[in-house]
């Protein structure tokens, strides 16, 4: 696996053109989901990309302090269905946090989870922080990793 990180202004037509490929086919189709995924937010983030055999099968979105919550955030998780039950998952959360330390300092995490995922965040160190809500139709929670 080949891990990038990089800031929205230095991604390449072909890494974004990937990164939206990725998130629609899992956010937009597998979740069968309409929603306005373009929301602003990634040119202001930086971009953590899982590349192997140069086709991206993992991603997040690390989101500075005030762009999404007070914390610095890590969003857009998602891997690839052709990645899942391989660990890449947590190797891409694991990376993310290393990577939104040594970004933003070593300060409270923050997410927006669907809940169908708790568990997974929850052994990850991240703690529930507000009660369900409804995100694009999908019950999402917000937790903290402190």
């Amino acid at each position: 696996m080949n891990w990038t990180l990089k800031k929205f202004e230095d991604l390449t037509s072909v890494e974004l053109y990937a990164i939206m490929q990725l998130r629609n086919e899992v956010f937009v189709v597998e979740q069968n989901c309409v929603y306005q995924d373009a929301d602003n937010k990634d040119p202001g983030s930086y971009h953590f990309m899982g590349w192997r055999d140069s086709k991206l099968i993992a991603y997040t979105r690390l989101l500075p302090p005030g762009l999404a919550y007070t914390e610095p955030s890590i969003g857009r998780v998602v891997t690839s269905p052709s990645a899942r039950g391989s660990g890449t998952g947590r190797e891409l959360m694991n990376k993310s946090i290393e990577n939104i330390y040594a970004l933003f300092g070593k300060s409270p995490v923050k997410i927006g989870a669907q809940l169908y995922l708790k568990k997974f965040y929850s052994s990850l160190g991240f703690q529930q922080s507000s009660d369900i809500y409804l995100e694009d139709g999908i019950e999402h929670i917000e937790m903290i990793l402190p």
